[in-house]
């Protein structure tokens, strides 16, 4: 039996974002969805009952926000099955937790009472950087959230730590009906050559090669498990985020690995990851990968 989707909800206009994304996720992947609204007020109640109108009217509010996105979930897709929840615990505890029994996490871009335009929440920042299963943050633009391109990205590092985003994202071309554009970066060499062009053009010539050649290993194993889906493949020159800030212009979705290292807790998101969850033009996946 799959694992459910988990989405964290507060009520905001981002988190709305987020529901709506993941019931047409649950539904591409026939999952069931589960909401989650995570709340300190339980957490403070003790043995003995308490009459503080600022809690009671938390837990009426929370459990108003649970039910309200739990029905628009079931009038955007009827078919899918939904299940919400009010945690006695901070919204990024709360979503780390449940990540160990879910398909992915799904948040917002911005939690509620925080400025519109603000890069991205510190609850999504946190749960990315740190979830043991894939992670998806919903942001871009209306025609990226609905999947108006038909096109998901990957951004392919070494074949020894992407082999996880790579399949995730080949998993979700699949479910989608759309191409796979596996995209790796790579950078001309230092400029100690500038007085002999032809040096330093056939350096880069090299470089776009061993690129190439790197892009292919990291794909043939997990390509030949999905053959169905269409693998188009790109050696892009510049800085990693920026060309897959670039790609995520015309995407649906852009997949990314990140290294969870054993033993460090610390945030675990190299500068490329980072960029694409503040700056990205379409929803983030960030995909663990252990040592």
């Amino acid at each position: 039996m799959e694992l459910p989707l988990v989405v964290g909800v507060d009520g905001s206009d981002s988190s709305l974002e987020a529901v709506d994304w993941a019931v047409d996720e649950a539904a591409r992947h026939g999952l069931s969805l589960r909401l989650v609204f995570a709340s300190l007020w339980e957490r403070y109640e003790g043995a003995r009952p308490s009459f503080s109108t600022d809690r009671a009217a938390d837990k009426v509010m929370a459990e108003h926000i649970t039910a309200s996105c739990a029905e628009r979930a079931r009038l955007r897709d009827p078919e899918v099955k939904v299940s919400s929840e009010v945690l006695p615990d901070d919204a990024a505890s709360a979503l780390l937790h449940a990540a160990h029994e879910s398909f992915a996490l799904v948040t917002g871009s911005r939690g509620r009472g925080e400025i519109a335009g603000l890069l991205l929440g510190s609850v999504g920042l946190t749960v990315a950087a740190r979830a043991v299963c894939p992670v998806v943050v919903v942001r871009g633009g209306r025609r990226n959230q609905q999947g108006s391109y038909g096109r998901v990205v990957v951004g392919v590092g070494d074949a020894s730590d992407g082999s996880a985003a790579v399949r995730f994202a080949l998993r979700e071309a699949e479910a989608r009906g759309c191409a796979l554009h596996a995209v790796r970066a790579w950078r001309r060499p230092a400029h100690e050559h500038a007085d002999s062009p032809l040096i330093v053009d056939d350096a880069a010539g090299s470089q776009e090669e061993r690129a190439s050649a790197l892009l292919t290993e990291a794909l043939r194993d997990a390509a030949e498990d999905d053959p169905q889906v269409e693998v188009e493949r790109q050696a892009v020159e510049g800085p990693a985020h920026k060309v897959l800030l670039d790609a995520s212009a015309d995407a649906d979705l852009v997949v990314v690995g990140a290294q969870r290292r054993h033993g460090h807790f610390g945030l675990q998101l190299g500068r490329t990851a980072h960029a694409l969850l503040h700056h990205a033009a379409c929803p983030v996946a960030v995909v663990p990968q252990r040592d």
